[in-house]
């Protein structure tokens, strides 16, 4: 049984999507956000799911945050982490720690509308400022960088004429992440990947 910890900072739909798709051996057994405020705080508690709010404005420094972070995954034995909408940056320790063992799910095709500043709903902005007619999601492993990692899966999405950054948005994770990441984490418990 993988054990794995989702961290959101949102509403966490794609929480759901993994918690919905009951992947064989795979345990949520944690769920981490940054934000008190997050809705997916809420889904994890009414799965039954350990879910906890570490907050980097209630530690002195960032490296006191990501100490902290970490140390509350290796209590949990954490073996997979799942960035799912965490708009926290890793520390290139936790990376190292976790070598391989992060996944994030990034709303593009990857490399397109990634790194730096693309994040939620500006992706979607950029995709349409850029008149591109396919855009979609990726999962990839987290590395040092910012949505550098080697990509595991990707599936494309169509942009609709009339399409805003919104509903772009919603079809995105819709047709594309709630499908791949759950895939991914399933793939990864059952040695495909």
């Amino acid at each position: 049984m993988l054990k794995i910890a989702v961290l959101v900072s949102g509403g966490g739909t794609n929480l759901q999507a993994i918690i919905d798709a009951k992947i064989p051996n795979v345990e949520i057994a944690l769920v981490v956000s940054n934000n008190p405020g997050a809705y997916a705080l809420t889904r994890a508690q009414n799965a039954g799911i350990e879910a906890v709010c570490l907050s980097p404005k209630n530690y002195e420094s960032r490296e006191v945050y990501h100490d902290a972070l970490l140390s509350c995954l290796q209590e949990h034995d954490i073996e997979l982490v799942v960035l799912a909408g965490f708009l926290v940056n890793i520390s290139e320790k936790m990376v190292r720690s976790y070598k391989n063992r992060i996944i994030n799910i990034h709303p593009s095709l990857i490399p397109s509308f990634c790194g730096k500043g693309y994040y939620g709903l500006h992706v979607h902005e950029a995709a349409l400022a850029r008149g591109v007619k396919v855009t979609g999601a990726t999962v990839h492993i987290v590395d040092e960088g910012t949505d550098t990692g080697p990509i595991l899966l990707q599936k494309a999405v169509e942009v609709k004429a009339g399409d805003t950054p919104e509903i772009l948005q919603r079809r995105v994770m819709e047709e594309a992440e709630w499908i791949i990441l759950p895939k991914a984490i399933g793939m990864l418990a059952n040695g495909e990947l």
